[in-house]
């Protein structure tokens, strides 16, 4: 058995040396952008659904879920997709750069996890117990300005009326560097305005 493996090895020595050679080359390059990223603090494989709410005059953060891009979009090339656009994002203007008749495809995808995390409120207000339910609304961002401590993938969720009427001032902010999302609210509200297809509205329950 040993002369039959080292026979094979003989004749497949080439192909073997490439394949190995292959993987090491690739573990090193997959190790040095993880190392890239991490120094950058770039974690842009990731989505992070952010909960912005405006509330006694400040602005509060909160993350609802996160998740791997290819976890939520459950295709390699849409998640390859979604990171080419969030390269592309400008300090003024933070939403990513999709085809107008592909949002929705890309929003419904994280509607899907929001939903599925808000189940029990809509379950709940269709047996007529209590609830209270309020719109809002979901996009993806890719925030590029500021002092952020981390740069990620966001699908930022704000209440409608909210984002509507959002203060001509700025609010109370929790932690400086938070007057970042301040600026992108503003930003999303203006888009709103003039290009709503670039946001999903839904229903929330609790």
């Amino acid at each position: 058995m040993i002369e039959t493996l080292i026979e094979l090895l003989k004749a497949h020595w080439l192909e073997i040396a490439t394949a190995l050679a292959s993987a090491g080359i690739g573990w090193f390059f997959g190790h040095r952008k993880a190392r890239q990223a991490w120094r950058k603090k770039e974690f842009l494989d990731r989505l992070n659904v952010s909960l912005n709410t405006l509330h006694d005059g400040k602005l509060l953060i909160r993350t609802l879920l996160e998740k791997r891009c290819e976890d939520i979009f459950l295709n390699k090339v849409a998640s390859e997709t979604v990171l080419k656009a969030a390269g592309q994002t400008t300090s003024s203007d933070s939403l990513l750069p999709l085809p107008p008749a592909d949002y929705w495809y890309y929003l419904n995808a994280v509607l899907n996890e929001i939903s599925e995390k808000f189940a029990d409120g809509l379950l709940r207000r269709d047996l007529g117990i209590p609830v209270r339910g309020e719109t809002y609304l979901v996009c993806i961002t890719c925030e590029c300005a500021g002092a952020m401590r981390t740069r990620k993938l966001r699908a930022m969720l704000v209440q409608k009326r909210v984002l509507q009427q959002l203060p001509a001032e700025p609010p109370r902010f929790e932690r400086e560097e938070h007057s970042t999302r301040w600026q992108t609210l503003r930003q999303l509200a203006t888009s709103y305005a003039s290009q709503p297809e670039r946001f999903l509205e839904l229903e929330l329950c609790a």
